[in-house]
């Protein structure tokens, strides 16, 4: 296939982007099933979060080519997504790409693969996400295939060019836009009422009780056994 490279997305709106910095980002699992990447893409960087906008970029591993040139669509507030086509032997973004990427104002990177230079990557302070480290690198090869801007796959998630990207220790989230807005608000709430259900927890109050979980069971019936008790 001949390479593609398309236009950037429309940029997110600063107020969503705001809220999503705030919640906390396994919230957002209480209340939707779909854009969580699988558990085997994860920190390389412990400690360092983002939220931003995918561009994205799929690319024909183990060619470097089109990912030094997506480098010059970078825009500040951008996540790079790459897609390495289920390559795992050979690291696409080491020192030179994430400092590169640093400059042009990306907030992380996302790789379905692998990655190098790692103990210069957290010293350089880019959150970096993939499925672990490699010594053996791309090449300048010239490969007449991939795209960027392309919808890509990543962690078992399709990706488009736009969505929102975030993610923290526990994982990767990848959502349009338009889900991101439907859920933040609720999720916020979520975020605020969790200290006082952890203060009444402290008191001796049951978690099923004040979860709502009693009741649903109450609805769904269940047979109680000789030596369960309540509480």
């Amino acid at each position: 296939m001949p390479i593609v490279i398309n236009a950037g997305p429309r940029p997110l709106p600063s107020a969503l982007v705001g809220k999503l910095e705030s919640v906390s980002f396994p919230t957002i699992g209480h209340f939707l099933e779909d854009g969580f990447l699988g558990a085997d893409i994860s920190t390389m960087t412990p400690g360092l979060s983002f939220v931003g906008r995918a561009i994205t970029i799929r690319a024909p591993a183990p060619d470097g080519v089109l990912l030094h040139r997506l480098l010059a669509e970078v825009e500040p507030g951008d996540v790079i997504v790459v897609d390495t086509g289920s390559n795992r032997a050979h690291a696409m973004v080491g020192a030179v790409i994430a400092t590169a990427a640093k400059l042009a104002g990306a907030v992380g990177i996302v790789v379905d693969g692998v990655i190098t230079d790692v103990l210069e990557l957290r010293e350089l302070g880019v959150p970096v996400f993939a499925r672990g480290t490699s010594v053996l690198t791309a090449k300048q090869l010239g490969i007449d295939d991939g795209g960027i801007n392309v919808q890509v796959e990543c962690g078992g998630v399709t990706i488009s060019p736009g969505d929102v990207v975030m993610a923290d220790e526990n994982g990767v989230v990848a959502l349009a836009p338009e889900v991101a807005a439907a859920v933040v608000d609720q999720a916020l709430l979520s975020d605020a009422a969790e200290p006082e259900l952890i203060r009444q927890l402290a008191q001796g109050k049951a978690l099923s009780g004040l979860s709502g979980a009693d009741e649903i069971l109450a609805r769904i019936g269940y047979q109680r056994s000789a030596n369960c008790r309540d509480r």
